[in-house]
């Protein structure tokens, strides 16, 4: 009976995928793709197998790394393993080696904590960030040397216990880490995410000042990483640490299925899921948090389900760092691990009761690490996560109501999770299959997951880290960690119930379906980049002129001198102004002010009111897109004397008169 429940949801899924035509939205071209860039890396991990004796798993992921480091250069790879190295060292001297990983994720809460309180101060330069970092390392060298070789062995075990099921897995992994190979071009990156590194590689500061950009007090934890490896490479580094995140979650899914009993090769499984899951690719090809959420609370799941050692305010105080990362991540984040808090109170009750003073300083120091940007912006501000709640906080910086996405109100039901699967162009943006088909295929592996002793408790935590975002707003990227989270959990059900065969086709069919789906979770994926990228070889200006011009025309402007007083990017539907820092500005909605001053200037068919505008506000040049442009900015643009100075694609850098200007 409980085999037939398992099969019950492949059998839904397959009805569903009928039902809604989904062969007509399957991006045939983008999977042809991927099909034929895992034949390309098996093809180049061939000789490492047959000549040098090496394990496929372990020849197909060096190649996956040489890809990257060939992808974005040596520096920005090397700059991530240093922040790392380093983050490795605090957390092993905080829990001990025998969380070395989990520790390594605190580490980086830590480093992401003290970065956020020193932001404003000019002090974020390579050469205090270099020797800090360096001698974090030298420091537990002898520690992380131990790690190393501990790391290595039980990679070379797990990888001799179960060879196919282990180059399955790498190779998914290696298709999803594919879309780190992009540069940065993501919406929201380029008009919000990109500001932090690039000011504190520029000026070695970060200006707290929400007037330009609305979200630039939100929780910065991520961006203030990306920021670190930045200012060590001298150039953007966010592919790497994505992937880095990316091998960190992977670890961390190990771990737990094996916490929970999950045996042989199926632990590779979770693995395979989670790599195959269409977001998994598109989000490591931006900068939005859930990369770093995911692998945060998965750890902290790990912590968790793990018997604790012998000092469990060692536990306490990962634990701590780890929810202060959540935070730090973003509000939602550390909402969804509730329930993993929950169920640590009562599950390590007694372990907790031995360790008081611990137990009554973990809350602080969460706080502590994740509390920086939340002070800052009460104190800039006047409301702690700006733009949200502001119609409580009613800041000066935004309109005085709540900020709200009307996009993603589509309602919160027992159905939700079918159309999130079969309908995801309404949850996300994105196509239909976008989310993956894990929710639906292994529906009934969800139900047994609850009813196992074993796993009960972690699906429990899990399904409710989905549902608590998506009950605020049906978006289905906020539900990601949690889905990831509910993955060893689902693979042990289905060890439980079938053969290992027929477990094995039925999760080998989920990630093959998921896969095909890859292209529909983001724009990039969708259009082929991946591909492109590879044709570039590594270098990003062919594709951020294909996709992002404006981000072309700053680095020409920038090489040159000339993008060093106020910019005004015109267009308010592609507002990539972030890489400006403080003399960026934007008439989209994340410059409020210039927002309603675009409003109200395009209201003059003369221009007059525009050219008083740039003046007022002393704007030196312009990105213009020319098919977007007004009657009115056009009018500007010739009453202004302004010069046309470069074109990249569809975007164009006009220079105004000096004499203009001020």
């Amino acid at each position: 009976m409980h085999a037939w429940l398992l099969w019950a949801g492949a059998i839904a899924c397959a009805a569903g995928w009928i039902a809604h035509r989904m062969w007509s939205v399957l991006p045939w071209g983008r999977f042809g793709e991927s099909l034929a860039l895992a034949a390309l890396v098996a093809l180049l991990a061939w000789p490492l197998v047959r000549w040098r004796g090496m394990p496929w798993a372990s020849a197909l992921a060096a190649v996956w790394l040489i890809a990257l480091v060939a992808m974005w250069g040596p520096l920005p790879v090397l700059a991530v393993a240093l922040l790392l190295g380093a983050a490795a060292a605090i957390g092993t001297a905080l829990t001990g080696p025998q969380r070395s990983l989990a520790g390594a994720v605190a580490g980086l809460a830590v480093i992401a904590g003290a970065v956020g309180w020193l932001l404003p101060l000019p002090v974020h330069r390579l050469w205090l960030y270099a020797p800090v970092l360096l001698a974090l390392v030298a420091w537990r060298r002898q520690a992380l040397w131990t790690q190393v070789g501990t790391l290595r062995q039980a990679w070379r075990e797990a990888v001799a216990a179960s060879p196919r099921a282990a180059a399955g897995a790498v190779t998914l992994a290696g298709l999803a880490s594919a879309g780190a190979w992009l540069p940065t071009m993501q919406y929201d990156d380029v008009a919000y995410h990109l500001a932090l590194p690039w000011q504190l590689m520029r000026d070695g500061r970060y200006a707290l000042d929400p007037s330009p950009q609305v979200w630039a007090l939100a929780a910065w934890a991520s961006d203030a990483l990306h920021g670190v490896a930045q200012v060590l490479a001298r150039t953007e580094a966010r592919g790497p640490l994505n992937v880095a995140w990316l091998l960190l979650s992977c670890a961390a899914l190990w771990r737990l299925a094996t916490a929970i009993g999950v045996t042989g090769a199926m632990r590779w499984a979770p693995i395979a899921l989670f790599a195959s899951l269409p977001l998994t690719a598109a989000l490591q090809a931006g900068m939005q948090t859930e990369t770093a959420a995911t692998a945060a609370t998965l750890w902290l799941a790990v912590l968790v389900s793990e018997r604790p050692d012998a000092r469990p305010q060692r536990c306490l105080w990962l634990g701590a760092l780890l929810f202060g990362l959540l935070l730090g991540l973003k509000l939602v984040h550390a909402a969804a691990a509730l329930p993993l808090l929950a169920w640590a109170a009562w599950r390590h009750r007694a372990d907790f009761l031995r360790a008081p003073v611990a137990l009554a300083l973990a809350a602080p120091l969460a706080v502590v690490v994740a509390g920086s940007s939340y002070t800052y912006a009460w104190a800039v501000a006047g409301n702690p996560v700006l733009p949200l709640f502001n119609g409580t906080f009613r800041s000066p910086f935004f309109a005085p109501v709540d900020f709200d996405d009307a996009r993603w109100r589509a309602g919160f039901d027992a159905l939700l999770p079918w159309r999130m699967t079969f309908d995801t162009s309404q949850y996300l943006e994105g196509w239909d299959g976008g989310f993956g088909f894990v929710l639906i295929a292994l529906a009934g592996s969800a139900l047994l997951a609850l009813s196992d002793r074993r796993s009960r408790a972690l699906a429990a935590c899990a399904i409710a880290a989905m549902a608590i975002p998506l009950a605020g707003l049906q978006y289905a990227r906020y539900a990601y960690p949690g889905l990831v989270l509910l993955l060893p959990a689902l693979a042990l059900a289905v060890q439980a119930r079938l053969s290992p065969r027929a477990g094995a086709w039925l999760l080998i069919a989920v990630c093959f379906v998921n896969l095909a789906h890859q292209g529909n979770a983001q724009w990039m994926l969708h259009t082929g980049a991946v591909k492109r990228s590879v044709g570039a070889l590594g270098r990003d200006a062919p594709l951020l002129a294909r996709y992002v011009p404006e981000r072309v025309l700053i680095a020409q402007a920038r090489a040159v001198g000339d993008a060093n007083g106020r910019v005004l990017v015109l267009s308010a539907s592609n507002p990539a102004y972030a890489e400006l820092g403080t003399g960026g500005r934007t008439t989209a909605w994340y410059d409020p002010r210039w927002e309603a001053i675009r409003v109200a200037a395009d209201g003059d068919a003369s221009g007059a009111a525009w050219v008083a505008a740039w003046r007022a506000n002393a704007i030196a040049a312009l990105i213009v897109r020319p098919a977007e442009l007004t009657p009115a900015q056009r009018s500007a643009l010739a009453l202004a004397g302004a010069r046309r100075v470069r074109t990249v694609g569809e975007a164009e850098w006009w220079r105004l008169p000096a004499e203009r200007a001020e």
